[in-house]
Parts: structure tokens; C-alpha cells; sequence
């Protein structure tokens, strides 16, 4: 789909909504907000307090409040996660680690299914794929998950939720934001970022449907830094498009079955790397996902399938030639909950999975009937929530990988909520397991050897609600420790399984302090030690602070302040005998970021609009060495609700 096309189709709506508003000037009831409830820990909803880990829930609300940034940008604020390239041009590739751990130890779900690029070097997911405004809100569940979400679960789980039917028989929503995008100390005021799209859905008594369309188109910055300040690069465009249908169908009150279709294509163009511009490198992904999702409730019980399929096709011109890549992903998760007791409850499920991925270069050739594996895992969790306040959360996978052969991983997730304090104590013990991608057994740089990473994590802490619940107070402690972590030698360019054990350690410490009805403070800290992993993505300390203001019924206004500590980066990943801070790195100097926005309702549950500044102080700092960082910038936008 053209962009032009998308982006005149939300102006169009822009003022045929526009229109519509003002004639009819009614104030729309607002939702009933839900009992905040999380799933991720137990794939079926438990009040928050039940839970025996401490969910990072991002609600729709609280993405209202953070309008025009990326899904990226929304989850570096999350205590624990770091993601980087989100500081960097818009289109910039993005590493996403959770508590210090590498990409492939996180695992991406949307909707309750697995996301994954069976191509890519990790068997990671592309959060650049995603556009934000299709989002309603994100979960985020750290610690080793391998027992419910399978391999890759080692140190956290994101569950994003994707919008779905309102409830009236016709809505929909159009949008439009646009804004500058350029480095520090150069003010510029022209306009390289722009943002638009439009959805609609409805909901009947049986039938509910839901369908966007989003585009993305930014330039202005060049993703390699000149080394000198006299040098010029060629700035890199970066292009998106996101599509999807989503149809629901609920012939009774026992039996609902859900379908979705979707397609997102990038384009993004490139440098060579570090220092270093390219005026021809450019990639491009398209992305196509179709899924089934029954559900059955039944006396005492519900069985739920979560099935899909996805294919990536990616093509890549560096250095002159171009690559091809292709992956393919199919997804099927039969599972059951059956409540014995009030207090008590089982799920049991078999989840089956494949992976296929092909490439084809001037260098090299993949092909498809070779690079393949497939999953096939049963599994059983317990729920136990007594009224004394003891919670447990309890159970075991057991992976019949076509390569790796068996693999055992369980978790025990005890709490305790306290009758006459109100303080929650949490404690875990999990273990994952989490098998080299296809990239890493059958490329040139791979190797069939290749052994699979078992992690374990402990993690021991406490919520605590004071002052009637106006203050939320949680800490957490976690250590974790890899056996046969997969490293990547940038001296012999060979993926290996480093010997010995490597550890992780660290505290994270959350904040939220309602002052009134008005005011909202919250702030986290994260403390990461680790013993022998590449720190260039691992600040040792990190904070985050924020402040919203709902200044009147119409006016908010939001801030937030976020530093990042001084992190190593390195020529050489896991080089042997052991990591050495001075010959094999330098070190990256911390940097502070300021953020503001300003809200405001022009028609109550219809049309508002926002600016926003970001970098406000305009510091020119470093994120990855030798790649451009983003200055003092601003945003606009404009949303309207039919």
C-alpha cells in the first residue's frame, strides 16, 4: 500500500470527523475502567494481586499520556529493560535485553502468540514492525518463563495486546502527528517525522470486527556519526506500513472464535557501520501473520487454542549485492484451565512449534529443506491463591526439540500477601531453556555443535501499598546464571558456547506515588552487575522518573527524566581466556534525557491533540559508538475519535 495513499486517507478522515464532530457535540460515555488483571503469568486473567510476580502492566491509559512514541521508546522506561537504538534515528535496529540478558532471551508475544523472525540472527522479533497506535496495552513479566512460553523465555516475557472491537455497532478513530527529527546542536525546525493512520470496528451481540491501516515515513538523520564535526553524511529514510483484520465470532456464551490477518513492510536505508556513511545500503521486511483463536468456556473451565502463522521475507543490499532471506513460522497452543477449588486451579497444554528460514547471497546459500526444527512441548502450571494470602504458582515444560533432543524446565513462584501489613513478599525459582537459532547453526558463521542455553534465575522481593494505596513501593533482587550462553567471536567471526558459567545480578526498585487525583510521580531504578557478558547495551545504573499533571479536565501535561549510566563496549564478544575492560573495550560516558509533552481535549471522548519535546536539553551524547543520536525535538498531533 502506497503511503501517500495512507496519509491523504487520514487527512480525508482528519476533516470529514473534524466535521462531524462539531455538528454533533456529544459527550460520549466513557468505559467503565476494568479490575487491573494480568495473564502473562498464568495465560488466563488474575487480579494483579494474586499474582506471585511483580507484572509491569502499561495500560491504554498510561500510553495516552506518552503520545507519538514508539512501542520501543515506551519500554526503555520500564525498570530492567534496555533497549538499544531507540535513542538513535528513527529506522535505527534495535537490541532489546531484559536484567542484562542478549536479544534472544526475551520473548515478544502479541495477542498470547509467539513473534518471531526464524531468519534473523537470534530468533528475535523486529519491534520496528510494530506501530504503536495498534497497541492497547503491554505486559512485562521478567524472570526465566520457559515452563509456560516455551525456549527463548530466559529473561522475559512482553505480551502486548493489540486493539480490538468497541463496544458500539460502528467506531473508529483517525489520527495524524508529525514532527522534527534531527541531531543535537543542529535546531532544526523541518518537519521528518510523520505519523498517521485510521481504524475501524464494531460489535454486535455475535460478530465483532476490527480493522487499520497505519504508515510511517521519517528522515533527517544519518544512522553512522561523522567522526569529524566538518563532515556531512547522507541522511537515511526510513518507511512503514502496518495492516490488520481482526474478526470475531460468539454463536453462544460458551464458544467464541477469533480470527486476524495482518501485514507490516518496512524500509529501511542503512550505513556501513560505525563512523562510517553508505549512500546505497538500504533493507527491506514484509511481514504476513494469519491466526485462530477458539475459545470454550465449560463448567469449570475454559480450553483456549492460540494458532498461527507467519512468514518474513527480507532483502538486504549491502557492500554492492543483495541478500535474501525468508522464514517461516507456525505456532499452535492447545491449552486448559480447570479450577478444582475456588482457591485452586490447573493449566495444562501441548504447544507445537516450526521454524524454516532460507537465504540465498553472493556469499551464501541456505537452503529451506536444510535450516528447519520443530518443538513439540506439553506442560502443566498450578495456581494456588489461599485466603490466609499465600499465593503459589507452580509448574514444568518438558521440550521434545527436533535437534536438542529433551529438555526439563519448571518454575516455583511462591508470595505471601500480609493480613495486617500491607506488603506482598515475592520469591521465585525458574529455569529456561533456550536453543540457537537457525542463523546460528547453518550460516557461514555457524556451527552444528552449537549446544542449547539453559538459564536459571532466582529472584526474591516485595509491594508494598501505603497511605491508603496512594504509594506503591516494589524492589526486587534477581540473580541469574547461564551454562552454554552462545557468544559470537568477532576475531574468528564464529558463533561458540562459552565454557563455564555466566552470571547476572541485580536489583530493581519501582515507585508510584499518587500526590492527589491530579497529580502522578512515579520513578524506578535498576542496578545490573554482570560477570562476563558484552556491556555495550547494559548500563550498570539506570534511572527513570516521571510526573503527570492533569491540570483540568481537558489539560494534562507529562515529564520524565531518564539517565543512563557509563557502559563498556566491546571489540570482541566473550574473548577468550575472559573479558578484559581495558584491552577489549572502551567506555561509553552516561548521558540524562528530559521529555515533555502537553495534552489537551478539544471534544470530550472525540478530538484532542498534543506537542511534545524530546531531548529538551538538547545533549549530544552516545548511545552506540559511531551511530548518530537524536537531539531536542518536537512532535504535534491531532486524534480524533468517531
Amino acid at each position: 500500500m502506497n503511503k501517500k495513499i495512507v496519509r491523504i486517507s487520514a487527512l480525508c478522515l482528519l476533516v470529514s470527523a473534524c466535521t462531524f464532530a462539531q455538528k454533533k457535540g456529544i459527550v460520549l460515555p466513557v468505559s467503565n475502567e476494568l479490575d487491573e488483571v494480568v495473564i502473562t503469568d498464568s495465560k488466563f486473567a488474575l487480579p494483579k494481586e494474586k499474582s506471585g510476580k511483580v507484572i509491569i502492566k502499561i495500560t491504554a491509559e498510561d500510553l495516552k499520556k506518552r503520545p507519538g512514541q514508539s512501542v520501543a521508546a515506551v519500554l526503555s522506561t520500564v525498570a530492567g529493560v534496555e533497549i538499544n537504538g531507540n535513542q538513535s534515528r528513527n529506522g535505527k535496529d534495535l537490541g532489546l535485553y531484559i536484567r542484562g540478558g542478549r536479544g534472544h532471551q526475551v520473548l515478544i508475544l502479541v495477542d498470547g502468540v509467539p513473534v518471531t523472525d526464524a531468519s534473523g540472527i537470534n530468533l528475535s522479533y523486529d519491534l520496528r514492525l510494530l506501530a504503536v497506535d495498534q497497541v492497547e496495552s503491554i505486559e512485562i513479566m521478567k524472570g526465566a518463563a520457559s515452563t509456560l512460553y516455551g525456549s527463548g523465555a530466559a529473561t522475559g516475557v512482553i505480551n502486548i495486546t493489540l486493539k480490538k472491537a468497541d463496544k458500539k455497532a460502528i467506531a473508529g478513530n483517525v489520527y495524524l502527528n508529525m514532527g522534527t527529527q534531527g541531531v543535537a546542536k543542529e535546531n532544526s525546525t523541518k518537519i521528518n517525522d510523520y505519523n498517521q493512520g485510521f481504524s475501524f470496528n464494531g460489535k454486535s451481540d455475535k460478530f465483532n470486527y476490527f480493522a487499520a491501516v497505519n504508515s510511517t515515513e521519517t528522515t533527517g538523520i544519518s544512522e553512522a556519526k561523522p567522526a569529524a564535526k566538518n563532515v556531512v553524511f547522507e541522511q537515511d529514510a526510513f518507511s512503514r506500513v502496518n495492516s490488520i483484520i481482526k474478526f470475531g465470532f460468539t454463536p453462544n456464551k460458551k464458544l467464541s472464535l477469533d480470527f486476524f490477518t495482518s501485514y507490516d513492510k518496512l524500509k529501511n536505508e542503512f550505513d556501513s557501520g560505525s563512523f562510517a556513511d553508505n549512500k546505497e545500503n538500504f533493507s527491506t521486511s514484509e511481514q504476513y501473520r494469519i491466526g485462530f483463536s477458539p475459545k470454550y468456556k465449560y463448567n469449570g473451565g475454559e480450553v483456549v487454542l492460540n494458532s498461527s502463522a507467519s512468514s518474513i521475507d527480507r532483502e538486504l543490499f549491502n557492500f554492492g549485492s543483495f541478500s535474501y532471506y525468508k522464514s517461516r513460522n507456525v505456532n499452535a497452543d492447545l491449552f486448559n484451565k480447570y479450577t478444582i477449588i475456588p482457591e485452586l486451579f490447573i493449566v495444562t497444554g501441548t504447544q507445537f512449534q516450526f521454524y524454516e528460514m532460507s537465504n540465498k547471497s553472493d556469499y551464501a546459500y541456505i537452503p529451506e529443506t536444510l535450516a528447519k526444527f520443530t518443538m513439540f512441548d506439553p506442560y502443566a502450571t498450578v495456581v494456588y491463591n489461599a485466603e490466609s494470602g499465600f499465593n503459589l504458582n507452580a509448574g514444568a515444560r518438558y521440550t521434545m526439540h527436533s535437534k536438542f533432543g529433551n529438555n526439563l524446565v519448571y518454575n516455583v513462584n511462591p508470595s505471601f500477601q500480609l493480613s495486617t501489613l500491607p506488603l506482598k513478599l515475592v520469591a521465585s525459582y525458574s529455569t529456561a531453556f533456550v536453543a540457537p537459532s537457525l542463523y546460528q547453526l547453518y550460516s557461514e558463521y555457524g556451527d552444528l555443535n552449537l549446544a542449547p542455553e539453559k538459564d536459571a534465575t532466582v529472584e526474591f522481593g516485595f509491594e508494598a501499598r501505603l497511605l491508603n494505596k496512594r504509594v506503591t513501593v516494589t524492589s526486587i533482587a534477581f540473580f541469574r546464571e547461564e551454562t552454554d550462553a552462545i557468544g559470537f567471536d568477532l576475531t574468528s567471526y564464529q558463533y561458540f558456547n562459552v565454557l563455564g558459567k555466566n552470571k547476572a545480578r541485580g536489583v530493581e526498585t519501582t515507585l508510584l506515588f499518587d500526590l492527589n487525583s491530579k497529580i502522578r510521580f512515579n520513578a524506578n531504578y535498576t542496578f545490573t552487575d554482570l560477570e562476563r557478558q558484552s556491556r555495550i547495551l547494559n548500563p550498570k545504573n539506570k534511572v527513570n522518573a516521571g510526573i503527570d499533571f492533569q491540570a483540568t479536565e481537558r489539560l494534562a501535561f507529562s515529564a520524565t527524566y531518564q539517565f543512563v549510566s557509563d557502559r563498556y563496549t566491546e571489540y570482541t564478544t566473550y574473548p577468550a581466556p575472559a573479558f578484559n575492560p581495558v584491552l577489549n573495550s572502551e567506555i561509553l560516558k552516561n548521558y540524562q534525557l528530559v521529555n515533555a509533552n502537553i495534552r489537551y481535549v478539544l471534544i470530550k471522548n472525540r478530538m484532542n491533540i498534543f506537542a511534545s519535546a524530546d531531548n529538551i536539553l538538547d545533549k549530544d551524547f552516545v548511545e552506540a559508538r559511531g551511530f548518530s543520536t537524536r537531539g531536542r525535538n518536537f512532535k504535534v498531533g491531532l486524534n480524533i475519535s468517531l
